[in-house]
């Protein structure tokens, strides 16, 4: 969410934005103030297989140039001359092996019609050059802001134009428009303007969506569909969101942002459902002029607390049909340190945010931004995109404009390309899962904060830093997603591949050829939500429940008359939480924890709490793939290729230790184990990685013992091992 040429907009709010955390963490901020059962499917149906059939339907959606898609920004003045100004700029890109550009140009601006038409025949001429070149083209343009440059004394789309009219209001009417020096992407003397999606912007804003779609660009990059918290909290409370929210509700708004008021509780989550009707009428209006138009929608919001505020939760667009994705904003720890000064558990926490994006995407392709401030840190963090699944959107902190490093693009993307069906057609080989659940994470002891990374204390001659130095925004502060990071940094740790399951709209199929389900904290679930895990429990599954109020709240955060999952628990309300219970239920097993060992995880890394997350992991799910020797801080991926070939990612952050430190790189020896599929043989082992001279695949040599084959390797960075069975 982005100007051209400007820093990110999340991550450069005043200090003010965490504050007033008492305030939250009681249930209550000032108004207006500043703040931050289906029958389950046999289990032997294997998780790759599951993914393999839903892939078929996403590679008809998604050609091949966006599942494969390496992006980059590029621009052009208004009086550019295709021949003279835009080929240079598309050749540029090209010779850094970029595939994709974002066209970032003047669309952040308010623009009378006239103006919007003349700049559209500069982007057809664009989108001309750059396919002539064979790049594809995706046009940035903001959903529901609008700037306006010199409006704070002059001219001004929410002054002299239709902002005053359409515009968000917070819940005690203040108009949520600012002018300079809040954020520095508005500068000083303009205007921001934040629209309601309800109001008379959604056909305006849908018309432009059609010319754009008109001009023969391959996709659209819709920005900032939120409820913008900057300079107010908890907007839309415009007339035409109060009347959209009584006819979907049958309720008045809540007067006031509270969570122990059911009526706010249900604005928090209709919030969420409204903004994704948003974006399935953009691509909507996108294609209605171009069928093969995708949408890919610029989305902060990871799987932190942050969706809660502003109301985009990414994970409600995972089951979209229609050609829309998300290009996910992952944030860094230093706006001008990138990397250099995170934790081991920090990288935990990336890993974290990138697995959601590649989850909540489903079988979709998932764009990422992949920021860095140096080489070095940007590789690696490109390193865990690439190994998540992500396709990489490099740019340098805290710009969208120009590149980290261009010989470091330009190595990774050609490596990107030389691999693309293994990072992009491969499925996991994972039978574990991690449960994130929307509703717990926006009902469950609600605090001040985002939860980002875990260090919130900027290091030493550090300045920019994540979390402006407001300890409550550290994860290790929040009850339900300080056990859901520490669950994702256990199995990181324990070399345990697995996936982030995604709670909205889930069904028996999303867990078909899951052996075992975490679920951290879970305490807010819908009943048909609680019937499917009771399903999957019943057909033969393992889940392992933590926290001490499982299941114990509706998916609008009220309090159950008794446990949602109390038979799968085999305790209730009325009893005692024991401190832990296994309880056999159907063919399956559920494993109970009552204390957060998740979050102990996270903050203390003792091995008690590892185990009791993981001990039940390893009984009913033994990885086929295994690190049988390499330092816990290298992270394992592990997929299949069709039906011969495993594709094991290692991504080493053994630099990295429980305090910040100086950034370096130290090489990994580390020994891969493969378990050989039934019926199969091990023909051949290949290793290919960036750091080395080519992107090309080597051969390298294996063993064999039993029914595993072993491949030993020292690990730069990044380190991909293809292990081909005949």
């Amino acid at each position: 969410m982005d100007i051209p040429g400007g820093l990110s907009r999340r991550r450069l709010l005043k200090a003010g934005l965490v504050a007033s955390g008492a305030a939250w963490a009681a249930g209550r901020l000032p108004s207006g103030g500043t703040g931050p059962s289906p029958a389950p499917l046999p289990l032997e149906r294997a998780a790759w297989a599951r993914q393999a059939a839903q892939g078929a339907q996403t590679q008809a959606a998604f050609p091949d140039w966006s599942r494969f898609a390496r992006i980059a920004d590029g621009t052009f003045d208004e009086d550019a001359d295709p021949v003279r100004d835009m080929k240079p700029v598309v050749d540029k890109l090209k010779s850094q092996n970029v595939s994709v550009i974002e066209l970032d140009t003047i669309l952040s601006h308010w623009l009378t019609d006239a103006e919007f038409a003349e700049h559209m025949a500069k982007v057809k001429s664009f989108a001309q050059v750059a396919r002539a070149a064979g790049l594809r083209v995706v046009v940035y343009y903001p959903s529901l802001e609008v700037i306006s440059l010199g409006g704070e004394k002059g001219r001004s789309f929410y002054k002299d134009g239709d902002g005053k009219n359409w515009v968000q209001r917070s819940l005690d009417g203040k108009p949520n428009v600012f002018y300079g020096s809040l954020v520095v992407w508005v500068d000083p003397g303009d205007e921001s303007c934040w629209v309601s999606p309800n109001s008379p912007w959604r056909d305006f804003y849908l018309g432009r969506i059609k010319q754009l779609a008109a001009t023969g660009v391959d996709a659209i990059w819709p920005d900032v569909p939120i409820y913008f918290d900057g300079a107010l909290t908890w907007c839309d409370a415009s007339t035409w969101a109060a009347s959209a929210f009584k006819a979907d509700t049958g309720l008045a708004l809540p007067p006031a942002d509270n969570f122990s008021d059911p009526r706010f509780r249900r604005y928090v989550e209709w919030r969420h459902r409204n903004l994704n009707q948003w974006q399935l009428d953009i691509a909507a209006a996108g294609r209605s002029v171009n069928p093969d138009l995708l949408t890919f929608v610029e989305t902060v919001s990871m799987d932190y607390q942050y969706a809660t505020r502003i109301g985009l939760d990414g994970a409600y667009l995972r089951t979209a049909g229609g050609g829309v994705s998300h290009v996910w904003e992952v944030d860094i720890l230093g706006l001008r340190d990138g990397m250099r000064h995170a934790t081991a558990s920090d990288w935990t926490c990336l890993i974290s945010m990138y697995k959601y994006a590649r989850a909540a995407s489903g079988t979709k392709p998932a764009w990422a931004f992949s920021y860095g401030w140096k080489a070095d840190d940007a590789s690696l963090v490109m390193a865990e995109l690439l190994a998540s699944g992500c396709n990489p959107y490099e740019v340098k902190s805290p710009f969208k404009d120009i590149s980290t490093d261009v010989a470091m693009r330009t190595r990774m993307y050609a490596f990107v390309a030389a691999q693309q069906e293994r990072l992009y057609d491969t499925v996991s080989a994972a039978t574990v899962g991690v449960y994130h659940s929307s509703a717990s994470r926006d009902y469950v002891a609600p605090t001040a904060g985002t939860g980002m990374y875990v260090n919130a204390k900027a290091p030493a001659g550090v300045a920019d830093w994540w979390s402006g130095g407001a300890t409550e925004e550290s994860c290790t502060r929040q009850a339900w997603l300080g056990e859901f990071r520490g669950t994702v940094k256990a199995l990181v740790y324990g070399h345990i591949p697995f996936t982030t399951v995604t709670s909205p709209d889930l069904t028996a199929a999303d867990l078909a050829g899951y052996r075992v389900l975490l679920l951290p904290n879970l305490q807010a679930v819908s009943d048909a939500e609680a019937a499917v895990l009771r399903g999957y429990v019943s057909g033969g599954g393992t889940v392992v429940v933590t926290g001490p109020a499982p299941t114990a709240l509706d998916e609008y955060g009220a309090a159950r008359g008794e446990y949602a999952l109390a038979d799968v628990l085999g305790f209730g309300r009325a009893d005692a939480a024991p401190a832990s219970k296994r309880h056999a239920f159907g063919a399956g097993t559920c494993h109970y924890v009552r204390d957060l060992a998740g979050l102990k995880y996270l903050t203390a890394t003792d091995q008690a709490s590892a185990d009791a997350l993981l001990g039940p992991v390893r009984e009913a799910a033994p990885p086929a793939v295994t690190l049988a020797a390499g330092d816990r801080r290298i992270h394992v991926e592990a997929g299949r290729l069709g039906t011969g070939e495993t594709v094991v990612q290692l991504v080493n952050f053994t630099g990295f230790g429980d305090a910040p430190g100086t950034f370096r790189t130290v090489p990994a020896t580390c020994t891969v184990a493969v378990r050989i599929p039934e019926g199969k043989r091990p023909v051949s082992a290949a290793v290919a990685s960036p750091d080395a001279a080519s992107p090309v695949a080597q051969p390298v040599p294996f063993s064999v013992s039993a029914d595993t084959v072993t491949v030993e390797l020292t690990v730069k960075q990044y380190s991909l091992v293809s292990v081909i069975f005949g």
